[in-house]
């Protein structure tokens, strides 16, 4: 199986950044897309930001103009970088990857609060 390897969530101020990385490890399938989801306490899970091949790149209304999303060559490990951060972005932020013949799998999630 597949595994996703979430780091850089915690806690920040308004204003602050923080980067959130995830790469693929163990047995690594055939990737069509990667990137990451957020769930807030009593909302259900939104996309944040999305990178497919062919560097096509999709995010939340939300956060355009704030987050970007980037990847390593090997499109194994992806990096979303979150400036301008906001209490409304305090969320459980999830790493997805799309896969062309076994499906999505999910990293185990890494808590974002962005309070004063």
């Amino acid at each position: 199986q597949m595994q996703l390897v979430e780091s850089g969530g915690g806690l920040v101020q308004p204003g602050g950044s923080l980067r959130l990385s995830c790469a693929a490890s163990s047995t690594i399938f055939s990737i069509r897309a990667m990137g990451w989801y957020r769930q807030a306490p009593g909302k259900q899970r939104e996309l944040v930001a999305l990178f497919t091949r062919g560097d096509y790149t999709d995010y939340a209304d939300s956060v355009k103009g704030r987050f970007t999303i980037s990847r390593d060559n090997a499109g194994d490990t992806v990096y979303l970088q979150m400036n301008s951060l906001k209490p409304e972005d305090t969320a459980l932020y999830y790493c997805n990857a799309k896969t062309y013949d076994h499906g999505d799998f999910w990293g185990q999630g890494t808590q974002v609060t962005v309070s004063s």
